[in-house]
């Protein structure tokens, strides 16, 4: 759901809020309200029929880019949500091979995972977006930006991280110096208004407007490409201090 920056269906996109998560709504008024959402602090305009009453504590979360919410335990039933890798569910319940979800619908068991169980690793989740439309404000498999892979990634592995890509700059485990030379797996390389993370010592895979999704290159390709244009020379390189919360 798009978290916009006035009540206005044409207002420009800050970021999403994904199924499941928490948004504290300070004022509604004709149609629409005005809050914040828990997750990353970021304010804004939602659409006030996008808002349910909150459900009991999350059970479980989606583990794969996308599913779906159904209406009923079968493959051939309708299709009342799309659900994005991240969301958050109260599961109440199994049959056969569908779990039901509380207010909400049916989803297959082998897309959730119990929220304490983390992936091992978070470039091998942010792999699984590749080829994903380049998507400004976006946070999920049908469309998502570089500092939203960022995240997503991270929060699928358990590790805290932030919206934009100048606070995980800021925040993100150690910095290291500012160059092409000397970088590992997991590694996060910035520019001014972009990040990619490494794949390895040489390869980039990052949410680009340059391919218009996610791709992996190599670094000393994207980083010649970048300074030709207005992103300029790299800024900064972070270090996680791990790739999944231990």
């Amino acid at each position: 759901m798009p978290l916009l920056r006035a009540p206005d269906a044409a207002a420009p996109i800050d970021t999403e809020l994904l199924f499941g998560e928490t948004f504290h709504a300070y004022e509604v008024r004709n149609g629409w309200a005005w809050g914040q959402a828990e997750s990353d602090g970021y304010v804004g305009y939602v659409r006030e029929d996008a808002l349910m009453a909150p459900a009991a504590a999350p059970t479980h979360m989606i583990s794969v880019p996308r599913s779906f919410l159904l209406a009923e335990p079968k493959v051939t039933a309708r299709m009342r949500h799309c659900v994005s890798m991240n969301s958050l569910l109260t599961v109440t319940g199994q049959q056969d091979m569908f779990c039901a979800v509380s207010s909400s619908g049916w989803i297959h068991k082998d897309h959730i995972v119990p929220i304490e169980q983390h992936a091992p690793d978070f470039v091998a989740v942010a792999a699984l977006f590749l080829g994903v439309p380049y998507l400004w404000g976006g946070r999920t498999s049908l469309g998502i930006d570089c500092s939203g892979l960022v995240q997503i990634a991270m929060q699928r592995a358990g590790l805290a991280c932030p919206r934009d890509s100048d606070m995980q700059a800021a925040e993100i485990g150690t910095p290291r110096p500012a160059a092409a030379e000397g970088l590992r797996r997991g590694d996060l390389v910035f520019w001014r208004g972009h990040v990619g993370i490494m794949m390895d010592s040489e390869n980039l895979l990052h949410a680009n407007a340059y391919h218009m999704c996610v791709a992996s290159e190599p670094l000393s390709q994207a980083a010649t490409r970048i300074a030709a244009g207005e992103g300029g020379k790299i800024i900064a390189v972070r270090r996680p201090d791990t790739l999944c919360r231990k």
